[in-house]
Formats: C-alpha cells, structure tokens, sequence
C-alpha cells in the first residue's frame, strides 16, 4: 500500500514537473519573442533617430552651401560694380581734367563765357543780374560781358537786362572750380549755374546710361540702375 502511495506520489511530482518544464519553455519562447520584438523596435527607433539626425545635418551642411555661395556671388557682384564704378570715375576724373584745361586757351575760354553768360540770360529772363565768376576771371567777364549782352538782345529781340558783376564774392573761394558764371536775380530767388562744374555734372548724368551700355557691352554683365 505504501508503495501504491509512493508511486502516484512520484506521479503526480513528475506531472508537476512536467507542467512546470512546459511553462518555463512557454515564458522563455514568450520571452525570446518579445526580446526580439522589443529589440527591433529599439533598432527601428535607432535607425529613424540616425536618419533623422542625418537629414538634418545634411540639411544644415546644404542650407550653409547656399549660404557661401549666395556670399561669394554677392561678393563678386560688388566686385564688379566696384570696378565698374571705378572706371566711371575715371572717366569723369578725366572729362574734370580737360575741362579745367580749357581756361588755359584764352581765345576758345573767351567765346565759351559769353556763350555761358548769353544762355544764362535767356533763362533768367530777367531785368536785373547778378553775376559771379571766379577772381581770375573778372577782367575777362567784362571783356565780353557787352557782347552777350547783344548776343541775348538779337536772338531774344528785347532789351538786355542789367548785369553786375559781383565783386565781394567769387567762385572757388571755398573749394576748386573749372571756370563759367553763376547768374542770380535780383531776389536771389531764381539761380542758374552755368559753370563748367555744374555743366559737367549735367553732362555727365546725361550720357552715363550709354556709358553703362558700353561697359556691360564689353562683358560687365552685371544688372544695376541708372545712376
């Protein structure tokens, strides 16, 4: 009978066994499997964490490509429209030049302030003139002074105004001055500057936009505004 006992004791511990080996195989397969699940999630993450950083990083390293390159194309631009105001400059410097030269040839300098002072006239319109000129010019202006004076009467077909000369202030007490006349009226309200400088400088505005063809026409390419 104690034998019978045993032996369905034994049983019954392998059938625990048994069922125990069974569960621990069940939670280890479950384990492994969520080990693996687990593991390629935390792989996924991983990857797209690496993607992510890489994209962004290649988006940085693209953005700072734009960036220098906008800057040397920008450097380079000013490059050019530095050069090309340069030679502008130059050209004016050397138009500056010549016209300060003309008052050296006392013949060509004399017929240029009668026709200077004559065209000052006919814009005033006016019945009384004041008119400045550089000290060295004084006895020259009223060399021809009478000349223009009937120059404006035969092309206007009136009566020549008054003009004085102004011997308290001259051009180019303050600063250098190529020559010509600036006629005020009386009231000083109505100006017309008729020196060579100003002269030059309307000139000169005038003719830029075809100076600027031609520097783009010879392989300045670069886009600017009229100045």
């Amino acid at each position: 009978m104690e034998g019978l006992y045993r032996d369905r004791l034994q049983q019954m511990v392998d059938f625990i066994k048994q069922e125990a080996n069974e569960k621990a195989r069940e939670i280890y397969v479950s384990g492994e499997e969520e080990f693996v699940i687990l593991k390629q999630e935390i792989l996924e993450v991983g990857k797209r964490k690496i993607k992510q950083e890489y994209e962004k990083k290649e988006k940085h390293v693209e953005l700072r490509k734009k960036i220098e390159y906008s800057m040397q194309l920008n450097n380079s631009r000013i490059r050019v429209l530095q050069a090309q105001d340069d030679l502008v400059q130059s050209i004016k410097e050397a138009a500056k030049k010549k016209i300060y030269a003309l008052s050296t040839n006392h013949r060509v300098y004399r017929h240029l302030i009668r026709d200077l002072v004559v065209q000052g006239l006919i814009m005033l319109k006016e019945p009384y003139v004041v008119l400045q000129c550089r000290h060295v010019d004084v006895e020259l202006v009223k060399t021809v002074l009478q000349l223009a004076k009937d120059k404006y009467a035969a092309k206007m077909k009136a009566h020549p105004p008054d003009v004085v000369i102004d011997d308290k202030f001259f051009l180019a007490a303050d600063g250098d001055c190529a020559g010509g006349v600036i006629l005020t009226s009386k009231d000083g309200r109505i100006i017309c500057d008729n020196t060579l400088d100003s002269r030059l400088e309307v000139t000169f505005r005038q003719i830029l936009p075809e100076i600027w063809r031609r520097l783009l026409g010879n392989g300045m390419s670069v886009n600017r505004a009229d100045t």
